[in-house]
């Protein structure tokens, strides 16, 4: 017997667009917005932006790790839409300034509140700053989610010197949106791969 070839379209990877700054007079939600918006036109996706200055996101941390206690964590009731979003989540974007060289505070802390959210899930960087567009940001994020068991993406998008870069919340480079498809093309890739392993069988974590 001939078996008739499954059909039915996959569901698109969820994608979260994680903003990362809380700071006043930021600038995140403009890129963020952006990359939402570039990340809905390429298609791939089923695309959800969050702001982490939505979210409570206290800095003293409950004595258990994440890591061991799963859905017992005592997380306030503040951060539930953040913990609902990244347990949802086939991939994520975060997008993100650089400040003396590293990645903001409250994205450590959204990172710290949890563990198994991120294990086998790729996560794409869009970046901005001064000359170096948020690099070492990026680096150091690379460092972190590697433990986490998250796998960063090589390529990036990074807006060097953004604020004369940027106007009315558009980059000014042309080459901007497709590098940002080409990013989403291989975020989307990991996504849909991953996705699949994890629906296979359990990660090893």
């Amino acid at each position: 017997m001939t078996r008739t070839p499954d059909r039915t379209p996959a569901r698109p990877p969820v994608l979260t667009v994680l903003v990362a700054s809380v700071r006043e007079g930021r600038f995140g939600p403009a890129v963020g917005a952006w990359f939402a918006e570039q990340a809905r036109t390429h298609g791939g996706f089923d695309v959800r932006l969050v702001d982490l200055a939505d979210i409570e996101l206290p800095l003293v941390l409950p004595a258990s790790s994440p890591k061991y206690a799963g859905d017992s964590y005592p997380r306030p009731p503040g951060m539930a839409p953040l913990t609902e979003a990244l347990a949802g989540a086939d991939a994520f974007a975060f997008v993100t300034p650089e400040y003396n060289h590293s990645f903001p505070a409250s994205l450590k802390a959204a990172i710290d509140w949890h563990f198994t959210q991120w294990q086998a899930k790729p996560v794409a960087f869009v970046s901005y700053g001064g000359a170096a567009g948020g690099a070492h940001a990026a680096l150091h994020l690379e460092n972190v989610l590697t433990e986490l068991h998250a796998v960063p993406l090589r390529d990036r998008l990074a807006f060097a010197n953004y604020f004369t870069a940027w106007e009315n919340g558009l980059p000014l480079d042309p080459a901007a949106a497709p590098l940002a498809m080409g990013l989403l093309d291989r975020l989307g890739w990991w996504a849909r791969t991953l996705r699949a392993g994890r629906e296979t069988e359990a990660y090893p974590g």
